[in-house]
């Protein structure tokens, strides 16, 4: 049995909204920020040497398994119960390129700069962010408002995993850190498609019980 561990707030919901895409049973397990800090109660960390989400727990080969990383546990839910699946796009079709990219640039690039911009910015003295972090963090944002001008998902005609793998970051994450996305009409489009996804809305709902998506 698939077992999704979920801490509130953080990038599991990902994996949720790639099972209910997939129509998959599952069983959930929520856990709650600590409230001195923010981070994952201990039971969650005990779950896997990193101590941080996403984790799952599910039926391999000789026995359980348990897997963190995202796009790690991505392709395992792939690959192990829906191998046929139309979310991720084949070495022939037209989109398999794109799709590659943004599934991997999700959170090897662009995850990475929203995390380092506020660390550096208060390094320096003023609080200034470093126009080296400002400038990536502008790149980042035109390349996701230039795609979507091009295309309806980032994965091309229709949604694929590179989707699931970028939500996070454009709605949950916006949400914590209060940033808006006047001026980028093109994401704001993409946004309110993903929100109109029963499979996402049912993510949500139950990944994050009380709160709305942050969609605009």
């Amino acid at each position: 049995m698939l077992t999704v561990h979920h801490l509130r707030l953080s990038q599991s919901e990902r994996i949720l909204w790639l099972c209910e895409e997939l129509g998959l049973d599952y069983d959930l397990k929520l856990y709650t920020r600590r409230g001195d800090n923010n981070l994952a109660p201990e039971d969650y960390k005990a779950l896997h040497p990193m101590g941080i989400a996403p984790v799952i727990e599910d039926d391999g080969p000789d026995g359980k398994i348990v897997l963190g990383e995202s796009g790690a546990i991505i392709d395992w839910i792939v690959a192990k119960h829906a191998p046929e699946t139309s979310l991720v796009p084949g070495p022939d079709s037209p989109d398999f390129a794109d799709h590659l990219f943004f599934y991997h640039w999700a959170n090897a690039t662009f995850m990475t700069n929203g995390m380092m911009a506020p660390v550096a910015t208060r390094m320096v003295n003023g609080g200034q962010m470093p126009p080296f972090v400002a400038d990536r963090m502008a790149k980042s944002w035109g390349i996701i408002e230039k795609r979507l001008g091009e295309a309806d998902y980032f994965g091309g005609a229709q949604l694929t995993t590179a989707d699931i793998m970028m939500g996070f970051q454009l709605t949950t994450s916006r949400a914590m850190s209060g940033m808006g996305i006047d001026g980028m009409p093109n994401l704001k489009a993409y946004l309110q498609r993903i929100g109109e996804r029963p499979a996402y809305r049912r993510a949500m709902e139950k990944c994050e019980p009380g709160m709305a998506p942050k969609l605009d």
